[in-house]
């Protein structure tokens, strides 16, 4: 009830400075500044942080979620995308009426020392790249694009749940079926191992020994084998021996 009657009273200036300081901008005022009462270097710098707050607003920030399962790691990872667009420093110039780039990166370090916004100068490319920024009042004609962004934002969470259900389909696929390999191999295991006691059995059954006997025998060689093995290596080495004295007399 008192902003109405401001605005209509000898006071109005002072309204519509106060209405810039909320909702508008540097260059606002400099379209007014006639009408306006003038400001000190500590408001007008003032004005200005807010002034790269409403461009930083103003800035469209496009964040895409990719729910990915790793069947390596066994567990669910949401990839995230974000692409950020900059202010220039040839905007942040003319919206700011500054002079040179050096004043307006000593502003924009007061503004993120101040804890208005928070971001990055990219001096080689010539912009700021802002990461955070205050809120400011919100007029009841943005009520509708608030709403809107909202629902937008609601549907983005939407179609990565559904994404992430997805993905836990397919995890929880994987996993039975890992499980029901698992299991096939430990049967056909078991099965083998009774298949080669089966066998060893009736083996052992057959030359009237015990079993585990027969397959000690199996896995050991006969006796004399490695006897027989080192003669041969022997009788081979004499010959080799003896082939070389024939090759020396004849030469």
């Amino acid at each position: 009830p008192v902003s109405p009657q401001l605005a209509d009273s000898e006071f109005s200036p002072v309204f519509r400075l106060l209405t810039i300081f909320a909702y508008g901008t540097y260059a606002d005022y400099l379209a007014e500044a006639a009408n306006l009462p003038p400001l000190t270097e500590a408001q007008k710098n003032k004005l200005r942080h807010l002034s790269v707050v409403t461009l930083a607003a103003k800035i469209k920030v496009v964040t895409l979620f990719f729910p990915e399962f790793s069947f390596r790691w066994g567990y669910l990872m949401l990839v995230t995308i974000m692409f950020l667009q900059c202010i220039p420093y040839s905007v942040l110039l003319e919206q700011l009426q500054l002079k040179n780039v050096r004043q307006l990166e000593d502003l924009v370090i007061e503004a993120v020392y101040a804890d208005v916004l928070r971001g990055s100068l990219d001096q080689r490319n010539q912009r700021l790249e802002v990461d955070y920024s205050i809120g400011r009042d919100i007029r009841r004609e943005e009520l509708s694009t608030i709403t809107r962004t909202l629902q937008e934002w609601c549907q983005g969470c939407e179609v990565v749940l559904s994404g992430i259900e997805e993905q836990v389909s397919r995890a929880n696929q994987h996993k039975e079926q890992q499980l029901a390999l698992k299991q096939q191999i430990e049967s056909e295991v078991a099965n083998l191992k009774k298949t080669i006691k089966v066998t060893t059995a009736a083996a052992a059954a057959a030359t009237s020994q015990d079993p585990e006997q027969h397959l000690t025998e199996l896995r050991e060689p006969a006796p004399g084998t490695n006897q027989r093995q080192a003669s041969k290596k022997t009788s081979k080495a004499k010959g080799l021996r003896g082939s070389a004295k024939i090759w020396s007399k004849s030469n």
